[in-house]
């Protein structure tokens, strides 16, 4: 098997490339675009596959180095320059229209964005007029992989899903209010623990729609974008004003689509946990969400 570039190239030398990238980025900054739209999650519900397959549209530009910034939610103190140099420049914009005659589009994806009590304000703020997309998908299966997630990554030192979720209350206690209160205060647990919290996406939704307008806030059902990706997609270039240029090469990413392992009562407890949640999110989706019946 082939190895990636990353794979061959050294960390320290990798690192070494990131931080002279950065360092050029923000002394460029100036003549940098800002994104027109962001993914803003949901986490585990099929961002990299939206991501890579956005990616391809000639008129979309993705960020230099990394596809979630993540500037909205814990690097916000690193300020507006630092964030605009991790995209391209205005002449690859121009590039760009003298190649298809629209207008680039830039965009990043921080799955945490949707969850971080004041990432809606900042990107209110700094980039006026930016589109929101935002994936759901079963909020149970999505639960259990992001435990199985953060426990291979390290970040997760409880194996069992059940104890984690049991945790969960404790560990997120008064952790949005400190969020919220201290622009600078940063929760682990918040960040890597909130696997029921999660998935409560109406919650996070009316947020966003309440500081941006709803009008920017796109709800996109993950089941059935890897159903029929064409034409969720289709809505999506919709959404932001694109028409469909080229072909596009649709793929799972992160193993999606495999059930989860879970007991069943443990599966009941949690549906039952959600149902007025998804009932919720029917308005966002404009049908029934994939998990509870919706074709």
């Amino acid at each position: 098997m082939s190895k990636t570039i990353r794979e061959i190239i050294p960390a320290p030398v990798r690192q070494a490339i990131s931080s002279t990238s950065r360092t050029y980025g923000r002394v460029t900054s100036g003549h940098r675009l800002l994104p027109s739209f962001l993914l803003c999650g949901g986490q585990r519900c099929g961002t990299t596959s939206l991501y890579r397959a956005l990616s391809q549209h000639p008129a979309v530009l993705k960020p230099n180095l990394h596809k979630g910034v993540h500037y909205f939610d814990t690097a916000y103190h690193k300020g507006p320059a630092w964030y605009r140099g991790h995209f391209p420049t205005r002449a690859t914009a121009k590039r760009v229209q003298d190649q298809t005659g629209l207008s680039a589009q830039a965009f990043e994806s921080s799955p945490y964005y949707l969850y971080h009590p004041l990432a809606a304000g900042r990107i209110a703020a700094d980039l006026p007029g930016a589109k929101v997309i935002v994936l759901v998908r079963d909020p149970v299966e999505r639960a259990w992989s992001q435990h199985a997630h953060e426990l291979a990554r390290g970040f997760e030192t409880e194996s069992d899903f059940t104890s984690a979720l049991s945790l969960e209350p404790e560990r997120l206690h008064g952790q949005d209010d400190l969020l919220a209160a201290d622009p600078r205060h940063y929760s682990f647990c918040h960040q890597h623990h909130a696997y029921r919290a999660r998935g409560q996406y109406a919650d996070h939704l009316d947020r966003f729609a309440e500081t941006l307008g709803a009008e920017r806030v796109l709800a996109v059902d993950s089941g059935r974008f890897f159903a029929r990706p064409e034409e969720t997609f289709e809505r999506i270039l919709r959404f932001l004003g694109l028409p469909w240029i080229g072909s596009v090469e649709f793929k799972r990413h992160n193993g999606r689509g495999r059930p989860s392992p879970l007991r069943d009562d443990v599966r009941a407890e949690l549906e039952a946990h959600y149902e007025p949640y998804d009932e919720r999110l029917t308005a966002w989706l404009g049908h029934e969400p994939s998990w509870r019946g919706g074709e």
